[in-house]
């Protein structure tokens, strides 16, 4: 047995493709969606992932707007032109790449984004509107998972789902998002105590603690669906995630890969949520 290969690629191609229709059809009403994004720092990593980001908006025709800052703006400056992205009408999403310099308080920026333009998820208003069953905008991994899962025709109704990670990027979210679609949810940390009795029972397991090879074969159930939101790298530098992809994949159902699977969906419902946001301005929901 061999798992279905989940390609995260080829869904991010299909439903960017979706997503450029509609923001054609928003712009024939007088909209365009706007995404900024801030940078502050030279952090390599982050320039790779400002770069992707803005490289999204345009191949499906959307607006963006970059700020990149020196590591030492101020906290106040940097508040201030969120305060003037907030106001501006022709600015749908604003994104605050993470993480900050020690000196800016990360809690503060991010509640400082208007939420209705909070295109991450990450505010409070956001995060407690999921929690209720709500939802407005999405955190955009587990959202990406969501649609993942929804393009294999995996339903989570019914299903036992064990997040192994409890972030407020990704694990709580993604607990939120399966439970609300119909699964009984376990949430695992790194305090979770012989976390192989729980995944073993499992249909579907979210792995997102940033810990190579913390699932391996023997902790999957025959025919279970594994999605990989690690991102590390092994002893060799190369990039893995946090599923021991070779061995689980002769036992899984179906399987993300790393690189290739969740993180082009991630870029890509930031761009889901930038139009929705857009969409919003022709009918206020917040």
């Amino acid at each position: 047995m061999s798992a279905t290969i989940i390609d995260g690629k080829a869904i991010a191609t299909a439903t960017q493709a979706e997503i450029k229709t509609r923001v054609t059809q928003l712009v024939e009403q007088g909209v365009r969606p706007g995404l900024a994004v801030i940078l502050v720092g030279d952090n390599p990593a982050s320039q790779v992932y400002v770069r992707n980001k803005v490289k999204g908006c345009e191949n499906v025709g959307m607006h963006s707007v970059l700020d990149r800052y020196p590591a030492d703006l101020s906290e106040v400056k940097l508040l201030a032109r969120i305060e003037e992205l907030n106001a501006d009408p022709n600015i749908h999403g604003i994104l605050v790449q993470l993480p900050l310099p020690k000196h800016i308080n990360e809690h503060a920026v991010l509640e400082a984004i208007a939420p209705e333009k909070d295109v991450d998820g990450f505010h409070l208003m956001n995060a407690g509107a999921l929690m209720t069953g709500q939802p407005r905008l999405r955190a955009c991994t587990p959202y990406g998972v969501m649609k993942m899962l929804e393009y294999h025709k995996i339903s989570p109704w019914g299903a036992n789902a064990v997040v192994i990670g409890a972030s407020n990027i990704v694990g709580k979210p993604m607990a939120m998002m399966l439970l609300q679609a119909g699964a009984t949810v376990t949430i695992c940390n790194s305090k979770t105590r012989d976390l192989a009795s729980h995944t073993r029972n499992a249909d579907i397991i979210v792995a997102a603690v940033g810990r190579e090879n913390i699932l391996t074969a023997d902790m999957v159930r025959a025919g279970a669906t594994v999605i990989d939101v690690g991102m590390n790298r092994n002893a060799e530098g190369k990039l893995c995630g946090d599923v021991d992809f070779e061995s689980v994949k002769k036992v899984a159902g179906a399987i993300t890969p790393v690189p290739g699977g969740v993180g082009p969906m991630t870029i890509t419902m930031l761009l889901m949520n930038t139009l929705e946001s857009a969409q919003n301005t022709l009918k206020s929901v917040y």
